[in-house]
């Protein structure tokens, strides 16, 4: 690598949630100066970062004062719900947008991101169609048969999403997408049911001047859209694991720039489909804080930086389990905690939100074991020690 690399940089994080917590922790050990920008107050990232902003991130005018303010090097989104089109503004100033202004603006919306992988790119996807009414909803439904998978276009976390059975359950879908849509859509996607072995998401990073290079593919099992738990390795076979990556660099290739993507994908009997991606660490990659020598935070800040990744490894069968939410609560205390770290190669990360409310993720329990089915087994029983209780 060149020595023109110079250190520290200005990094201004849009969205500061536990994702972008451990990404300021990968960057703030580099000596980098990180600017972490959400919606509200003492959002987990900006617990660590060097100074915080709130601000509404769908108001181009709030986004133009604090860049203007900061002068960041590179503006790092961790969150869909951006005014996009003023990324392409900053980018056209010369302020560097991971991965691009153009991939963020894609990946806002699933709909885009799905037109690109299956009408342009020729890449198999589920069947889907979409709606901007009830009645939309109701017939493209009936043309992509039940069940179906109903979600918002634009939403975080797979908020909104609902697997629907029959007819008489389109209209709940409708109205629980709609709900927790972000951002101004009142659109969603509509699509066929995927009767897949595992899913899994392929860490793909792509990188300024080196070729891109893939984690080990993670498993993860999800409700209610949201992923419950994760591990690594995936268990897919070989010739699996080369089309994902294959289908993955395609996509990344077209989207352009550098950083890590969560790739998602359903792997069945015989396909590997593409379902989405994230242009940003992923939820289910926080099983590589204990599985892997570089956790996905420090590659994707690695990647962005331009700086080498000679080598990834995975050390052991990991797994991750969330640390759920039961009851709304603007003050919480989390018991169980020692309990849940006695046991040997057992870690717990608590994220800091400041308020709790049904499902919210407001922690992560990491286990490392001799297999998958026992690593899972003891971050589960870990997530399940640890209780938040109102104060």
């Amino acid at each position: 690598m060149s020595n023109s690399i110079k250190l520290p940089k200005k990094l201004m994080l849009l969205g500061s949630g536990e994702l972008g917590k451990e990404f300021v922790i990968a960057a703030q050990r580099l000596g980098n100066y990180v600017i972490a920008v959400d919606r509200y107050a003492n959002a987990p990232a900006m617990q660590v970062a060097d100074c915080a902003e709130i601000i509404s991130m769908l108001s181009a005018d709030d986004l133009e004062a604090v860049v203007t303010k900061h002068q960041p090097d590179l503006i790092i989104p961790e969150i869909e719900a951006i005014r996009t089109e003023k990324l392409l503004e900053f980018e056209q100033r010369g302020i560097t947008v991971i991965p691009t202004a153009a991939a963020t603006n894609y990946t806002m919306n699933r709909d885009r991101i799905r037109e690109l992988a299956h009408k342009e790119l020729g890449i198999r996807t589920a069947k889907y169609g979409y709606a901007v009414t009830l009645d939309e909803l109701i017939a493209i439904s009936s043309e992509i048969g039940f069940p179906n998978v109903v979600k918002p276009v634009m939403s975080s976390s797979g908020k909104g999403q609902s697997v629907v059975a029959n007819k008489d359950e389109v209209e709940q879908a409708w109205n629980y997408a709609i709900a927790n849509s972000r951002g101004d859509s009142q659109k969603v996607i509509v699509e066929e049911f995927i009767n897949f072995e595992i899913e899994i998401t392929l860490l793909t990073i792509k990188q300024w001047n080196t070729p891109t290079i893939f984690c080990s593919p993670i498993g993860h099992r999800q409700e209610r859209g949201d992923y419950q738990e994760s591990w690594q390795p995936a268990g897919i076979s070989e010739d699996k694991i080369l089309e994902s990556q294959a289908i993955a660099k395609k996509v990344t290739d077209a989207l352009g720039g550098a950083g890590i993507f969560g790739v998602e994908f359903f792997i069945t009997k015989d396909e590997v489909i593409f379902s989405e991606l994230s242009p940003r660490p992923h939820d289910t990659g926080m099983v590589t804080l204990i599985s892997q020598n570089l956790n996905e935070f420090e590659l994707h800040l690695r990647a962005v930086l331009g700086l080498p990744i000679p080598h990834i490894e995975q050390l052991c069968p990991s797994a991750s389990a969330v640390i759920l939410a039961s009851e709304k609560s603007d003050s919480i205390s989390f018991v169980g905690v020692a309990e849940a770290l006695a046991e040997k190669d057992v870690d717990i990360k608590l994220f800091g939100k400041p308020s709790a409310h049904p499902y919210r993720r407001m922690g992560v329990a990491l286990a490392k074991a001799v297999n998958v089915q026992e690593a899972r087994q003891k971050a589960t029983t870990a997530a399940n020690k640890v209780q938040i209780v109102s104060t």
